[in-house]
C-alpha cells in the first residue's frame, strides 16, 4: 500500500460575482494524494481545478473542509505558521514561469533558499545541482531573455525544488510549450519522481501528460471524480 501524503476532506469554496451572486466553485471535494506519484487533475475551464490546486497548495483557504499533510490539519495553523509550512514543504510551477529577468538561471533558482536563510554560496551550489538535474548545465549563467520558453519553464521547475519540498503543485506547466518542449518537461517530471521521490499534483489539459500520470482526477461543475 502506498503512503498518503495529502488528504482533503469536504473542501468547499465559493465566490461572489460582481452582481453579488454566490458562485459555488468547489462542492465538498475529497481526495487522497499518494507519496512519490504523479496525480493529474483534468476538466473544462471554469470547473474549479486551479481553485482546488491553490487550496491544496495553501495559497488560498477553503470556506469549509480540511486538508491534511502527513495527518496534520494545516488550515488550523495561523497565517504565519502556514506560510512557514508552505515555504518548507511545498513547491509551485505555474503556466507562466515568473522568472526575474535581471538574474541568471542559477540566481533565480537560488533565491528561495536565500529567502529561507541559506547563505548565497550554499544556495548557488544547490541551484547548480538542480539545473543539471533538469538538463540545463549549459545555461546556468544565462538570463531568462537568452533562453527558450521550454528552458525557462525547466528553470521554474528547478526553482520549485530549491527547498526540497515534499510535494510540488503545477498549474498547466506545459500550457505555453510546443509538443517537443512539453515532452522534455514530462520526462523531467518522471525523472524527478523516480530519482528524487517527488510527489506531483498537476492541473493539465495535455493528453500525453495524462497518459503518464499515476492517478487522474476529473473536475466537473465543482465535483471531483476518479
Amino acid at each position: 500500500m502506498n503512503e498518503t501524503i495529502l488528504k482533503a476532506e469536504g473542501i468547499i469554496k465559493s465566490y461572489q460575482t460582481d452582481k453579488k451572486v454566490k458562485l459555488e466553485v468547489l462542492k465538498s471535494v475529497s481526495l487522497q494524494i499518494e507519496r512519490e506519484k504523479i496525480s493529474v487533475i483534468i476538466g473544462a475551464s471554469g470547473a474549479g481545478k486551479s481553485t482546488l490546486l491553490h487550496i491544496l497548495g495553501t495559497l488560498d483557504r477553503p470556506d469549509g473542509g480540511k486538508v491534511f499533510y502527513n495527518e496534520q490539519n494545516i488550515f488550523s495553523l495561523s497565517d504565519d505558521k502556514l506560510a512557514k509550512f508552505r515555504n518548507k514543504n511545498i513547491g509551485f510551477v505555474f503556466q507562466f514561469h515568473h522568472l526575474l529577468p535581471e538574474f541568471t538561471a542559477v540566481e533565480n533558482v537560488a533565491i528561495p533558499k536565500m529567502i529561507g536563510g541559506v547563505s548565497k554560496n550554499a544556495a548557488l551550489i544547490k541551484a547548480e545541482e538542480l539545473l543539471i538535474a533538469v538538463g540545463l548545465e549549459e545555461r546556468i549563467n544565462h538570463k531568462p531573455a537568452e533562453l527558450s520558453g521550454g528552458e525557462q519553464q525547466r528553470i521554474a521547475v528547478a526553482r520549485a525544488l530549491a527547498n526540497d519540498p515534499s510535494i510540488i503543485f503545477a498549474d498547466e506547466p506545459t500550457g505555453n510549450l510546443d509538443s517537443a518542449n512539453s515532452k522534455i518537461l514530462h520526462n523531467i517530471l518522471i525523472d524527478l519522481r523516480d530519482k528524487y521521490g517527488k510527489t506531483f499534483v498537476i492541473v493539465s489539459h495535455n493528453k500525453e501528460l495524462v497518459e503518464l500520470a499515476d492517478t487522474v482526477y476529473e473536475m466537473k461543475d465543482g465535483i471531483l471524480n476518479y
